[in-house]
């Protein structure tokens, strides 16, 4: 296995996407927040802790997800970065203005020689990690105080948003590729991910 290794810009694409990410996901999330800014004002301290909360949560969903893969990849011996999508990015933002949140940040490209196995492994390593911090966020939401109670909801959201999302077996998701290599991991996968995604996008946990 080669060196996990990171580009000066593979590290700047990392830190705008995670920032406009956090931006789309404060607004798209907080429509008092939207409200306040359109109105020219909001408290500072309210301000900081949306700011904080959201930089955690998409820190934490976004940057392992994508470094689940790149670790995977990495695994297998390939050549691996992750590539921002600067306009995906721009319309991440525009959309949580407009009261829904498409999020296609970018990806990480990986090369050399690879099985299909291997493939959906890379493939399935983001939305398992979602998954994961899901079921950890929700675990700091039934446990924790009130306001890391909060944190965690807002967590387990958007976590599980992203699994589901990103296991969808349309165009260069990941459901895709793990589809194209086997249809019972896939089947299992997209039913703990986009089945519960749905429940939630379905159910009173959203904010109105």
């Amino acid at each position: 296995m080669t060196g996990l290794r990171f580009s000066r810009r593979e590290l700047r694409d990392f830190a705008v996407a995670w920032l406009a990410l956090t931006v789309a996901f404060a607004l798209f999330f907080n429509r008092r927040l939207l409200r306040g800014l359109l109105a020219g004002f909001i408290r500072p301290d309210a301000l900081a802790r949306i700011a904080v909360e959201s930089l955690v949560v998409v820190g934490t969903g976004f940057l392992l997800h994508e470094l689940a893969h790149k670790v995977a990849a990495v695994r297998f011996d390939q050549v691996a970065e992750f590539r921002a999508d600067y306009s995906m990015l721009g319309l991440a933002v525009v959309s949580a203005l407009a009261g829904f949140l498409f999020a296609a940040p970018g990806a990480v490209y990986h090369r050399g020689r690879i099985t299909p196995r291997e493939n959906g492994l890379i493939a399935l390593a983001g939305p398992a990690v979602n998954a994961l911090l899901a079921v950890g966020f929700l675990g700091v939401s039934a446990l924790a105080g009130d306001s890391l109670a909060a944190l965690g909801e807002l967590g387990f959201i958007v976590n599980i948003l992203l699994a589901g999302f990103n296991m969808l077996p349309f165009g260069p998701l990941d459901g895709r590729t793990v589809l194209d290599w086997s249809l019972p991991v896939f089947a299992v996968a997209f039913a703990l991910t986009a089945g519960v995604a749905a429940v939630v996008l379905l159910g009173p946990l959203l904010p109105v």
